[in-house]
């Protein structure tokens, strides 16, 4: 599956980009087309393409999934244009994802996800998630070991905490210096 994190749209932006690092009042992006940064205010409206699914007959798929069948479908080179006619889209579209809602998924949703995918294609940010899931797995099974270990109890130290003479232990109390 194509790995799409870190990866947002700004609404009023045209373009993808992606999170470089956080700022005081909000985060600092770097187009994927240019790579000028800016900076993303808290109020503006972002979307993650990871969050982003589209409506099927079924279950609703995600982004993800979709722009993995039209890497496997193109073998990684660049999709149809997305200002193709609205019938080759559709066309297009069915043959990635036959499943898709007809009555919800509307053609300017396909214009943008094949223009998504090939914004990544070009700036080759498309990239594989198997090798990460790999490693995942690989380091959840290391865990279940270590839990499933026997664990020794460590011994308690019985020995209180030791005071002056004429001294009262204060935890966690103010002392505010008169009496």
């Amino acid at each position: 599956m194509i790995d799409l994190t870190g990866i947002i749209s700004i609404s009023g932006q045209p373009g993808l980009y992606k999170i470089v690092a956080q700022s005081k009042n909000g985060i600092i992006v770097e187009s994927l087309a240019d790579k000028k940064r800016l900076n993303v205010y808290a109020s503006t409206k972002v979307s993650t393409l990871t969050d982003i699914s589209m409506f099927t007959t079924g279950d609703d798929k995600p982004i993800e999934e979709i722009m993995t069948s039209i890497f496997e479908k193109e073998k990684g080179g660049a999709a149809i244009d997305n200002k193709s006619d609205d019938k080759e889209i559709e066309k297009y579209f069915s043959e990635i994802l036959p499943e898709y809602d007809k009555e919800r998924v509307y053609v300017s949703n396909m214009r943008k996800l094949i223009n998504w995918y090939n914004a990544l294609q070009t700036t080759g940010s498309l990239k594989e998630k198997e090798e990460a899931k790999e490693g995942e797995e690989k380091t959840k099974t290391v865990k279940a070991e270590e839990k499933n270990k026997v664990k020794k109890n460590p011994t308690k130290d019985s020995s209180k905490a030791k005071t002056s003479v004429g001294v009262k232990k204060t935890t966690g109390v103010r002392k505010t210096g008169t009496a």
